[in-house]
């Protein structure tokens, strides 16, 4: 019989929820933190705390409100796409916008908003308190552009993003409250022209503690750095992501993240980087110290293993993160669907991020001292029902967290799910 999981499925009570990106982390005080995105025009995102021990979520509120544009008729804060980075009891994350025009058949920034309303102004970086509940507005995102990936060093108080459509590389700092535009670092970004100028965007920015240097990727394959020192962005000259290995594309067309690291964290016991490219799905690691990427193992699930066929999800997977051990990567990827013993295919290209077609989520797990690969098995909720388009993870020593979607009461939303850590009392270099 084929292994399976079975996962929870949590009503956090938001009947708007859409599908989220990242936004989803475990607190030092036990809690899971998370957004669920909204698609309305003003209703903004909503972020939320669930308590583990008692089953039991709290509405921290609305991002539209939290971020002072509640009534002002503008578009509003829909979604964030980061996740929550800790420090001295708060949580710092950012906001990003959630609803697009569609032009040339292409998702873009409103242009053309609905008659009464104006433009989406910006997002804002926010933190939290996580003892008194109290919410800041710290910072406005420049050129009324969202903040499409985050990272932050926590040691030193500084924070890093890119903004979407046209990929500016901003720098916060906290303690200065000092905001810095590094300028555009791939061409017009998401904003661009196909064939042309138009560069998908890194969705996950990497900071070394050591240094505090950050460190990304563009979607021809290089790695860039910043050292907030020297205030300048330079590009590593050896350690290059255009492998054979991750497959053919063209860094100027839409519908996948050619090049780039699709998620990427800081291993400290080997002081690298631990990325996964999405499409092909290949675990890597990259050494700033000696400037060389070395691939380690393709970490899709066995079933994509053995048929050697990509996951549907156009962009690859954001559910990769290290857990708690230190060394051991969790990472819910996609497992094609069988029907009568024939794979089901989706369409050949899709011209943003978004699912080709119907897979089911596998939990795979990577032991990285032992280079030990588990393929948990496919995931299902109680009902048999599947959780698609989960692009976020969250893990304690109890369990993995995720949101994905699910039917609530005969409505199709994004909610909260989570499963047992399934080598919570086990080797984790045992299957």
């Amino acid at each position: 019989m084929t292994k399976r999981l079975t996962a929870r499925r949590f009503y956090s009570g938001f009947s708007l929820a859409h599908d989220t990106y990242n936004a989803l982390s475990v607190g030092s005080d036990g809690k899971v933190y998370y957004v669920l995105s909204s698609e309305d025009i003003e209703i903004g995102g909503h972020v939320y705390a669930f308590d583990p021990r008692t089953e039991s979520t709290h509405l921290i509120g609305d991002l539209t409100t939290l971020c002072g544009e509640k009534g002002i008729k503008t578009i509003g804060q829909g979604k964030s796409h980061v996740e929550f980075y800790e420090m001295n009891g708060r949580l710092y994350f950012a906001t990003h916008v959630g609803i697009y025009e569609l032009i040339d058949g292409m998702d873009r920034m409103y242009e053309n908003p609905p008659d009464g309303y104006g433009l989406y102004r910006g997002g804002h970086i926010l933190s939290y308190d996580m003892k008194s509940g109290e919410t800041e507005d710290l910072a406005l995102v420049p050129h009324g552009e969202g903040m499409v990936a985050m990272t932050m060093d926590t040691d030193r108080g500084q924070i890093y993003g890119l903004t979407w459509p046209t990929g500016h590389f901003i720098h916060y700092d906290v303690k200065k409250d000092l905001m810095t535009d590094l300028g555009p670092v791939a061409e017009r970004g998401e904003a661009g022209t196909p064939g042309n100028d138009f560069r998908v965007l890194c969705r996950s920015l990497v900071v070394d503690p050591r240094s505090g240097t950050v460190y990304f990727t563009n979607s021809e394959g290089e790695i860039l750095y910043y050292k907030p020192h020297f205030g300048q962005i330079d590009v590593m000259e050896n350690s290059k992501l255009h492998l054979d290995y991750f497959g053919a594309f063209d860094p100027t067309r839409p519908g996948t993240m050619a090049y780039h690291w699709r998620k990427a964290f800081w291993y400290e016991k080997e002081n690298v980087i631990i990325g996964v490219h999405g499409n092909s799905g290949y675990l890597f690691r990259f050494s700033p110290d000696t400037d060389q990427v070395e691939l380690i193992d393709r970490i899709t699930s066995e079933p994509s293993r053995k048929s050697g066929r990509s996951d549907q999800f156009s962009y690859g997977y954001l559910g990769f993160a290290l857990g708690p051990d230190g060394e051991t990567v969790y990472y819910l990827t996609g497992g094609p669907v069988f029907e009568n013993g024939k794979r089901v295919e989706g369409v050949e290209d899709i011209a943003k991020g978004a699912a080709k077609g119907l897979e089911n989520l596998h939990l795979v797990t990577y032991h990285l001292p032992s280079n030990n690969y588990i393929d948990h098995g496919p995931v299902f909720y109680g009902d048999g029902s599947r959780p698609t388009y989960v692009n976020s993870i969250a893990v304690d020593k109890d369990n993995v967290y995720f949101l994905g979607r699910m039917m609530v009461e005969g409505r199709e939303i994004q909610d909260l799910a989570w499963i047992k850590n399934p080598i919570q009392h086990s080797d984790p270099t045992l299957d």
